[in-house]
């Protein structure tokens, strides 16, 4: 396109750039998890840390309330039970499983499953057999099902049905509104799986000094998340593991909102660290050799566990079973399991092995009256819900901030540095011109020290009039769409005015591509968006950065540098526009469209799409967009249709 200025690969910038960052964040945990292997006393010191940093970043956790447990039905099946079990793990907030029980008396050891993506999650034929040959080896099995899955969608409508395209879209959406909130879907499905040993610690058959935990793919991050916190369990299966890894990232980028919580790159926490928390009890990771998961992935992280486990000198209690196929808990897999967890929790490594296992039909394990707990229970309380109660409760009691303390939350929110008063320089390259319906533009590529560069197109008066002012140009649909208006760029010229029209990191010309953003995300910059949160760093921040790159370079100018300068932006680019305004007094104006209402409705319209480019963790607890409003005042803040 004759608008464009890079000439390189321009899509590729930004998650280029952002992996980059990536690496850097993973280099530091790699240098101070090699410190921490020299002795058992340093990787002591190495896991209390990463514990702590995994309790910052789940946040607040609620309180244990009753779980009124009921069992809605039993099944007699041969050497064993099945029951129907429906727990609250917050109140009114029902969490559906089914609890296998070997027949005979005594304390049996205890096993927690949980489940894959499968929509049919407890019921899914594969868990079914794994829950099956623990209990013909004499353990109780609790299998459990996640938010968005089997009989509990959290999205519906009146009749229960989704109302998204899926589970992994439903863990999504909800992940983004629970970040406003400084919590996150991985936390809810943690609260639900801990109150669920709190449930199976209730039986009668089970010995509380012999609680394991497994999981496939999905379920083995929560399995993953789950011992890293839970000290009750004492041996532990992954499965298929994935998680927010470095090498995953950058390969395949961020999966479901289920196993993504924001900032764990800053945290320094990778695909090791959670399961190096729950160090040196028995840890069996299950491979497949040609999976979807990154196999290389897995064995860097037995890599780096066996060296934890030596340091911490257990060496024989991680082991990693490898099996030539795919993605799933095989019937390879599933004896390799009950063996590990019969040698642990039975001392005695004699299996019994898989035989013809015949199973149930989802509707024959069904807990509820209905199939969903959402029209089971008339008063269910959806995870959509508590946080929208959530954010009305922090909106009821948020005071207007005085403005220094309203720009240190923005920058505490927004993860920008301590001031924004200094801005580093910017060097602006010439790229060369081009006409754009007549009218001369100058093509510049606006580069910061440590950011990407941002391609520009900059639009003088006619007849070498000296402007009377600058206008910067947001434009959500990038430069070029404004550029081929010669109308509006005409109009503004003809007010002497010089017009920079910039395409802010990941609009325009370094839009990333829609191939690498899954539709199912409900996100057209899924990837770019979910990166940045993992890195500490949100993307809506980023840009912010990008306006006070273009603020610098008008400043630096002497043509400019004395000028008032307006900024007008509209869609994704608005919000920055809004929090750059509250931050620097060299805009003079703001004028905005397509301005999102606040945050607050990412809440009310959990389904609306593009939510992540804005999502900003924590920030409900500080502001919403009418504070900083607010904060601008009505005599630079101009809404409505940008002329």
């Amino acid at each position: 396109m004759s608008y464009n200025v890079i000439d390189w690969k321009a899509p590729t910038t930004l998650n280029t750039y952002l992996v980059q960052q990536m690496h850097q964040q993973s280099d530091q945990r790699r240098a101070a998890f090699t410190a921490a292997v020299k002795s058992g006393m340093a990787m002591q010191a190495y896991q209390d840390s990463a514990r702590a940093r995994y309790r910052r970043l789940l946040g607040p956790l609620p309180a244990r309330t009753p779980l009124k447990a009921r069992v809605g039905g039993k099944m007699e099946r041969a050497g064993y039970q099945v029951e129907k079990v429906i727990y609250e793990s917050t109140p009114r907030h029902h969490v559906t499983a089914n609890l296998y029980v070997p027949k005979g008396k005594g304390k049996w050891p205890a096993v927690l499953l949980f489940c894959g993506h499968e929509a049919t999650a407890k019921a899914t034929e594969s868990y079914q057999k794994t829950a099956i040959l623990f209990a013909q080896n004499g353990f109780v099995v609790l299998v459990i099902d996640p938010i968005s899955q089997g009989e509990r969608y959290q999205l519906t409508d009146a009749s229960g049905q989704p109302l998204t395209r899926g589970g992994t879209t439903e863990h999504t959406l909800l992940n983004g509104g629970a970040a406003l909130l400084g919590t996150s879907v991985p936390a809810a499905q943690l609260w639900d799986n801990v109150r669920g040993l709190d449930y199976l610690l209730t039986r009668r058959e089970v010995d509380p000094d012999r609680i394991g935990c497994l999981g496939n793919s999905g379920g083995a991050t929560q399995t993953a998340y789950f011992i890293g916190f839970d000290p009750r369990v004492k041996v532990a299966a992954l499965c298929s593991y994935v998680a927010s890894g470095e090498s995953n990232l950058e390969l395949t980028g961020p999966a479901d909102g289920c196993v993504q919580i924001p900032g764990a790159g800053l945290a320094g926490l990778d695909l090791m660290e959670w399961p190096l928390m729950f160090a040196p009890k028995p840890l069996l990771l299950l491979a497949g050799r040609y999976d979807f998961v990154d196999y290389a992935s897995i064995q860097a992280t037995y890599h780096e566990l066996k060296q934890a486990y030596t340091a911490l000198e257990k060496p024989g209690r991680i082991n990693l079973f490898t099996y030539d196929d795919g993605h799933g808990i095989s019937l390879p897999k599933r004896e390799a399991a009950v063996a590990w967890f019969r040698r642990w929790l039975r001392d005695d490594a004699q299996l019994v092995p898989e035989s013809d296992l015949a199973t149930l039909s989802a509707a024959q394990l069904q807990c509820t009256s209905t199939g969903q707990v959402n029209t089971a229970f008339p008063q269910e309380s959806t995870l959509s819900a508590q946080y929208l109660t959530q954010a009305q409760a922090l909106a009821s009691r948020r005071q207007p901030l005085p403005y220094a303390s309203l720009t240190a939350a923005i920058r505490h929110v927004l993860a920008l540095p301590e001031t924004t008063a200094i801005i580093p320089p910017v060097e602006a390259s010439d790229e060369g011109s081009v006409q754009a319906n007549g009218i001369a533009v100058r093509k510049l590529l606006l580069r910061r020290a440590g950011q990407p560069p941002l391609p520009a197109l900059l639009a003088m008066p006619p007849n070498n009039l000296p402007p009377t002012k600058v206008i910067i140009w947001l434009p959500d649909q990038g430069k070029a769409a404004l550029a081929d208006s010669a109308h509006l760029l005409a109009h503004y010229l003809q007010e002497r005015a010089a017009v920079l029209l910039v395409d802010l990191r990941g609009l325009g010309e370094t839009t990333d591509p829609a191939a690498f953003n899954d539709p199912k995300y409900y996100n057209r910059e899924y990837r770019p968006a979910l990166l940045a949160l993992h890195l500490g760093r949100p993307l809506l921040g980023q840009r912010v950065e990008d306006v006070f790159s273009a603020l610098s370079f008008i400043r630096q100018d002497s043509r400019f540098s004395a000028l008032p300068v307006e900024v007008y932006a509209n869609g994704r680019a608005a919000p920055v526009a809004l929090h750059a305004a509250v931050l620097s007094p060299q805009i003079t104006r703001l004028e905005l469209s397509d301005l999102p209402g606040s945050f607050h409705d990412i809440l009310t319209q959990p389904t609306h799409k593009d939510w992540y480019s804005l999502v900003l963790p924590n920030v409900l607890r500080y502001y919403d967009l009418s504070d900083l409003a607010a904060a601008i005042g009505p005599q630079r803040l101009h809404r409505g249709e940008v002329r």
